[in-house]
């Protein structure tokens, strides 16, 4: 029998980047794929840029959403896909309904949100053994008796012609090194390195010849417009590209510098050498992971502490973070 695949897919865009290594042990490299990821709109230039993916399906329902009547409209149209198995890789209730409703045979997940009835494979998560993100999704490949795989390294194919029509448009296009800089980080400020820091490590980059780009969404305006009114010469590419173009332009960096955020997976998928700046997150659950990734952060005893504000007010384990220690990071990388 064919099997046919379907992915729920998470709603953070790092996260869906997290999930290509589960993609790669899925999908056979001689036949036609047979994955299609259910994935919201936001997330689905993610998919759109990995091998293996027959289709993507968009699923409009918000997060923290339940609107019942919508999911039995989506799981009717899955259904006639004859889908064999799914793996929902959210942990909530309402991301298992869907595959459910479409009377998939197989669909497994983690335990979570009283859930386990909605699931045939219901797997019960040992957070201390399994502490990074992309090794959870990928020890669903395996058996519950199985030894999970080892991940494999998340890889994001962009598209260079695209790129460098973005980089005409945006008036980007350069004959010097560039260093893409990604000041915004969505979940919160307590995940944005200061401005000021940026802004000096904006004009020592300048100073050695590099053109600076400032690569986000229109809500990372509010970290880097004010760089780039302290620093005419960057330039900002924030709120004027989707998704897939901040993608696309990030592989034509020499070098990237990001917060730790959705952009800062997708230059590691794309394989820049990259500076991983971390304060009230931790590296240990969801690393870059690139041979050419680096982690900035110092080590002060209330980090991570996994807030969006910083609870102590003084902030100090990014303001402390120095921009000559992230410049000679960003240099050093081979």
């Amino acid at each position: 029998m064919v099997e046919r695949i379907l992915i729920v897919a998470p709603s953070w865009v790092g996260d869906a980047i997290l999930s290509e290594p589960l993609l790669a042990l899925l999908r056979e490299p001689l036949e036609p794929p047979i994955v299609d990821v259910l994935a919201p709109t936001w997330c689905a230039p993610v998919y759109a840029r990995m091998r293996g993916v027959r289709s993507i399906v968009d699923n409009p329902i918000g997060h923290g959403e339940l609107k019942l009547a919508a999911r039995r409209a989506l799981a009717r149209s899955l259904r006639a896909n004859g889908y064999t198995r799914a793996y929902v890789l959210p942990n909530s209730f309402k991301s298992a309904l869907i595959p459910w409703l479409a009377r998939i045979p197989r669909r497994i997940g983690y335990i979570g949100e009283a859930r386990g009835l909605l699931l045939t494979d219901a797997r019960r998560l040992n957070a201390r053994a399994i502490p990074r993100m992309v090794d959870r999704f990928v020890a669903l490949a395996a058996a519950p008796d199985e030894l999970p795989p080892i991940s494999p390294i998340p890889v994001l194919v962009p598209d260079a012609t695209h790129a460098a029509e973005a980089m005409r448009t945006l008036g980007l296009a350069t004959r010097r090194p560039i260093v893409a800089f990604c000041p915004g980080a969505e979940f919160g400020p307590a995940k944005r390195w200061p401005t000021e820091h940026f802004v000096s490590l904006a004009r020592r980059f300048i100073d050695s010849g590099y053109t600076v780009w400032l690569i986000g969404s229109e809500k990372d305006r509010v970290a880097a417009d004010p760089i780039a009114e302290a620093v005419p010469d960057a330039r900002n590419a924030c709120g004027r590209t989707d998704l897939g173009t901040a993608i696309d332009l990030l592989a034509q960096a020499n070098v990237v510098v990001s917060n730790d955020s959705g952009l800062m997976h997708a230059a590691a998928a794309v394989g820049r050498p990259l500076v991983a700046l971390f304060g009230s997150s931790s590296p240990a659950f969801t690393p870059p992971l690139s041979p050419l990734a680096r982690v900035a952060r110092i080590d002060i005893e209330c980090s991570p502490c996994f807030q969006r504000e910083c609870p102590l007010g003084h902030f100090k384990c990014m303001r402390e973070l120095s921009p000559n220690v992230v410049y000679d990071l960003a240099r050093a990388i081979r």
